[in-house]
């Protein structure tokens, strides 16, 4: 019985935990082809007499899968490039080399860019390398997918020290990604007029939800929580399961069947105190996406996410 009991009390607890306030927003990107087609490569074009090689050919032949983002077939050619290339063409064995993790990163494929990274030549290239500026980028937002935050920090510091705007471009990716408010905040005041910041903070804060008053609703009238982030459906079930079964329970004491009473009640409080739980989970959820809404428009318009900052294509 004892057990039981503490069991109840552990429940309730659980469901009366406050639910936190800040937002852990979620949003992703998706590389639009017209981005990329109006960018050219990094690298020298094939000489007729690399052209005319066996790697050149497999190679001639990668590109054109890259183009046409057939990224599969693109990696896997590209290796066979590498392959056939002599160990004497180092600059071309480099541009290979990124190619394929350009493909990797491209198609989402992070611990495999990483990993071909780590096998390349390319950690000891340095800013003579044409595309070294986009090669951080594609770095730094790996280690952030793998959530490896000592190499991407030491990449945001080489960024930092070779390409400052985008370094600065990047803080504040990351800030508004992050749903990091307070620093969005702070770049919204080095503008000298209203910016699109301004208006991302101002339609976050006067459209999202507030979480203690959605639970508090709650616990004052069961689904009103619900009622209240627009829920109609959970907020009429709430209000009828609590209902149904805190009239179960006083019928039941009513009559005298205390046991039976006791075992509604404790089914009850878990509908109660989970439901208010849920509503603060609820409005947060809700405040998420709103954010993430609003906040994908802003770094796609304004070419905020890393891949947007690439300076070049296959």
């Amino acid at each position: 019985m004892n057990k039981a009991i503490y069991c109840l009390l552990l429940l309730v607890m659980a469901a009366c935990y406050r639910v936190p306030d800040k937002i852990d927003p979620r949003i992703s990107y998706h590389v639009q082809d017209q981005h990329f087609s109006c960018l050219s490569s990094a690298f020298s074009p094939l000489s007729p007499a690399e052209r005319g090689t066996d790697w050149g050919k497999e190679f001639i032949i990668a590109s054109a899968f890259a183009k046409e983002t057939d990224l599969y077939r693109a990696v896997s050619t590209f290796k066979r490039a590498a392959i056939l290339v002599p160990d004497s063409e180092n600059e071309r064995k480099l541009e290979i080399q990124y190619d394929i993790l350009l493909c990797y990163f491209l198609g989402k494929r992070y611990d495999e860019a990483v990993d071909a990274f780590d096998r390349s030549n390319l950690a000891h290239v340095d800013k003579s390398f044409p595309a070294y500026h986009d090669l951080l980028l594609i770095l730094y937002e790996c280690y952030r997918e793998l959530d490896i935050p000592e190499k991407q920090q030491r990449i945001y510091e080489l960024l930092e020290k070779s390409y400052p705007d985008t370094a600065e471009k990047v803080k504040l990716s990351r800030a508004i990604r992050e749903g990091d408010l307070s620093q969005v905040a702070c770049f919204a005041d080095g503008f000298q007029q209203i910016s699109y910041l301004d208006t991302l903070l101002d339609c976050y804060t006067t459209q999202k939800k507030s979480v203690a008053k959605a639970q508090l609703l709650n616990a004052l009238i069961p689904g009103a929580g619900y009622l209240y982030i627009g829920q109609r459906k959970s907020a009429l079930t709430a209000f009828l399961l609590n209902g149904l079964f805190i009239a179960a329970a006083v019928q039941f004491f009513l009559h005298r069947h205390v046991a039976a009473g006791i075992i509604t009640t404790g089914f009850e409080a878990g509908w109660y105190f989970g439901g208010i739980y849920g509503a603060g989970e609820e409005a947060k959820y809700y405040n998420e996406r709103l954010y993430e809404r609003n906040a994908s428009a802003v770094l796609n318009d304004h070419n905020l996410f890393p891949t947007l900052m690439m300076r070049y294509d296959f």
